[in-house]
């Protein structure tokens, strides 16, 4: 390259030449449409293959970004599921033994309460055994009351009855009210325990005692207590 220097002023000047813009000899297309048609196609055709390849990257490059964060996002939720899992598994083995004690408690207490209401029950029935007897040794024709009370329910007249009772309170009633033992006829039955009466008829016989009526007030407060079988 020549510098040409001017003078003619204090400082010295020399002229500047641009360098070309490529290194590569320009290429003149003027008698070549063919060859420029190619060299246009060639660079159509380079600008597509790396616009693909740097889309193809970029895609890649958000993909992955895209598959990490799922893949984070599920193994995250995957291991709080498994975690909360194999957390209620151990608590419900460790609980086991805690669960059998507990049932077997309440089986105890269970059984004790049951035990509890029979023994309850079977008091009210011995109490009230004793007091029918007490009962009916100071007043034995009490049950000649109830022998009237049946009556009245029974078909037919009350014609020819006969008053079956045990002989011990056969014995106190003739004693006691000669009058009222009268005016009915009496008989002692070995079969029949003290308290026990029987009113028979031509047509019917009912019984009137003491312990059939003592076992109905029993089973209505067994029911009440929940100690019938179901």
């Amino acid at each position: 390259m020549t510098v040409k220097v001017i003078s003619g002023d204090v400082r010295p000047w020399r002229a500047y030449r641009f360098p070309p813009r490529s290194s590569q000899p320009a290429v003149d297309w003027s008698g070549d449409a063919a060859g420029l048609q190619r060299a246009m196609a060639d660079g159509f055709q380079q600008g597509i293959e790396k616009g693909y390849q740097d889309g193809l990257q970029q895609g890649e490059e958000a993909g992955r970004q895209a598959g990490f964060e799922q893949g984070r996002d599920e193994g995250l939720k995957l291991g709080r599921e498994e975690g909360r899992s194999d957390g209620r598994r151990e608590f419900e083995l460790a609980a086991q033994p805690l669960q059998q004690i507990s049932e077997k408690l309440e089986q105890y207490l269970g059984e004790l309460e049951h035990k509890r209401r029979q023994e309850l029950l079977e008091l009210v029935k011995k109490v009230s055994q004793q007091v029918i007897r007490c009962e009916l040794t100071l007043h034995p024709t009490q049950l000649l009351a109830l022998v009237e009370e049946a009556l009245t329910s029974m078909p037919g007249e009350p014609e020819d009855v006969q008053v079956l009772l045990s002989p011990e309170e056969y014995a106190r009633i003739r004693a006691l009210a000669p009058e009222r033992a009268a005016n009915w006829k009496l008989v002692a039955d070995e079969r029949l325990a003290l308290g026990e009466c029987r009113v028979v008829t031509p047509q019917a016989e009912a019984d009137v005692g003491c312990q059939q009526r003592l076992d109905a007030c029993i089973d209505t407060l067994a029911e009440h207590l929940h100690l019938t079988e179901a």
